[in-house]
């Protein structure tokens, strides 16, 4: 219960004092608890009716507590959410007077309530946090994304259970005994792998912080050329199409894959690349830009997914198929030549983020 003296309150400490040097014990602490109690005139007579109603004076104050924290918390988040100009900085004033309480267990969600209406957390509070195990437990996830903007070690720690367990996840259900999950693989829609517990998680974790998801299409980005393991690919499209569909603006609309990816899962839930949507993909892939090449990279991890793979593969066979019973060559379909092209560049993705050689690989229409 430290941190009361440290606000000018009576606290533990104080009492220690007073009950080693009194002489009277019990008057020592009737008299803590008329100094330090509730100082309103009219409650004094009103509290034998509690005890009438054999209502402890502990579980009185405890719901004073609970009331007062609600009224608090509820007023802080409307400063937050108001126009004032001097909004964040009042808050602010009421964290430095509450903070020195954040480790007095009845005190400590309402001191982590007002954390979490900051943008930007005082250096000094966040680095107090990260020194107690205990405290860092207990913080909210709002917070804890501040934290991990300025420890990306510490968010990679965080975050490589749940990339591992998702690669596992995929790879028992492709490999694992039951036949019909691994037949019904690809079978399964974007929208509703996407409500896996680990997309999901990893969503959460993210927010809305564009720094925290560059961390994570880093790790994916590593992992990948690491282990070969395309799964990272379907994460790094899935990640991002869970902000989307949670409306993560800020994230999004900074991603230059977005709308490329958004393209190829309606592709991925109607299980073709028809005409409009292979030429829409097209102009993302020619519109490259000199000097940002490196979003051909990110790409190609995309079509690298596994989804994405079965997707075109299949599109490619109905084309050929279609082609041999028009008796036309292959080559005279510019659709047919598009998904191939968007084939090689998944099927290179590895060698080009390994490389980190960003450039297509020339298709010769000839063969």
């Amino acid at each position: 219960m430290s941190g009361f003296e440290e606000i000018g309150i009576a606290g533990p400490d104080h009492l220690r004092d007073a009950l080693t040097n009194c002489s009277d014990p019990l008057q020592a602490i009737e008299d803590f608890q008329s100094e330090n109690g509730i100082l309103l005139p009219t409650l004094q007579p009103a509290l034998p009716l509690l005890d009438l109603h054999d209502i402890r004076r502990l579980e009185f104050h405890q719901t004073i507590m609970e009331e007062l924290e609600k009224k608090l918390v509820e007023k802080t988040n409307e400063i937050a959410a108001s126009n004032e100009k001097e909004r964040y900085k009042k808050i602010e004033d009421l964290l430095t007077k509450c903070f020195p309480l954040v480790k007095v267990k009845t005190i400590q969600p309402t001191v982590m309530a007002i954390m979490k209406c900051l943008p930007k957390i005082p250096e000094k509070y966040l680095t107090t946090i990260l020194e107690d195990k205990e405290l860092y437990s207990a913080t909210p996830i709002e917070v804890k994304r501040q934290i991990w903007e300025r420890n990306p070690t510490l968010f990679g720690d965080e975050v490589s259970p749940l990339l591992n367990n998702y690669v596992k996840e995929k790879e028992a259900i492709l490999f694992g005994r039951d036949s019909i999950n691994s037949h019904m693989f690809y079978s399964i829609p974007p929208k509703t792998r996407r409500q896996s517990k680990h997309v999901r998680d990893l969503s959460h974790m993210v927010g809305t912080s564009l720094q925290l998801y560059d961390m994570v299409i880093r790790f994916l980005k590593t992992l990948f050329v690491r282990s070969r393991n395309a799964h990272y690919c379907t994460l790094r499209a899935e990640i991002l199409m869970s902000l989307h569909d949670s409306e993560v603006s800020e994230i999004c609309s900074q991603d230059p894959c977005h709308k490329f990816t958004w393209c190829l899962d309606a592709c991925i839930r109607d299980r073709q690349v028809e005409d409009k949507k292979a030429k829409e993909l097209q102009g993302f892939l020619d519109g490259v830009k000199r000097g940002r090449e490196g979003v051909l990279g990110d790409f190609s991890m995309i079509l690298c997914d596994p989804f994405a793979i079965h997707t075109l593969a299949t599109s490619i066979i109905k084309l050929m198929s279609h082609q041999v019973s028009s008796e036309k060559l292959p080559r005279q379909s510019s659709e047919l030549l598009l998904l191939l092209r968007m084939l090689v560049l998944g099927l290179g993705a590895w060698d080009m983020l390994d490389t980190q050689h960003y450039k297509e690989s020339k298709l010769v229409s000839d063969l």
